[in-house]
């Protein structure tokens, strides 16, 4: 059954169960003992509404059942799981030295343009000069 066709005769049972609770007062005693009856009669008939109980006796990953970690290959699940993470690290230490020897080499190339420079170091320390240069754009 198509779920318009079923909303249909939902809501159409609703309004006849609207409609006699509210002239139950009115109906006479033996209208009000039948449908007593097929009340009873259409509960009975009734499926019961059970709830779906599933057990999980295993620890179990999403997407994968309930093999979980103690299935034959769990260890390749575990390395699956870890490797990523390996990875990230090795790859943020190794950012971290690239950057490092860098640094190093920077200020090698600089200590070595100073020292093999004409002026001597003290006359990079003296303001005046500083500002001298800066002026010129050099």
């Amino acid at each position: 059954m198509n779920t318009a066709k079923k909303a249909k005769e939902l809501d159409f049972a609703y309004k006849i169960r609207h409609a006699l609770d509210r002239n139950l007062a009115n109906l006479p005693d033996n209208t009000v003992s039948r449908l007593a009856a097929a009340r009873s009669i259409a509960l009975s008939r009734k499926k019961k509404d059970t709830p779906l109980l599933v057990s999980n006796t295993q620890a179990s990953i999403a997407g994968h059942g309930t093999t979980g970690f103690h299935a034959p290959f769990s260890w390749l699940r575990r390395i699956g799981m870890i490797m990523p993470a390996i990875a990230l690290i090795g790859g943020l230490a190794g950012i971290y030295q690239f950057e490092q020897q860098r640094h190093i080499a920077d200020t090698a190339d600089i200590d070595v343009a100073i020292l093999a420079d004409e002026l001597p170091p003290a006359a990079y320390l003296d303001h005046g000069f500083t500002a001298y240069l800066s002026s010129r754009g050099e």
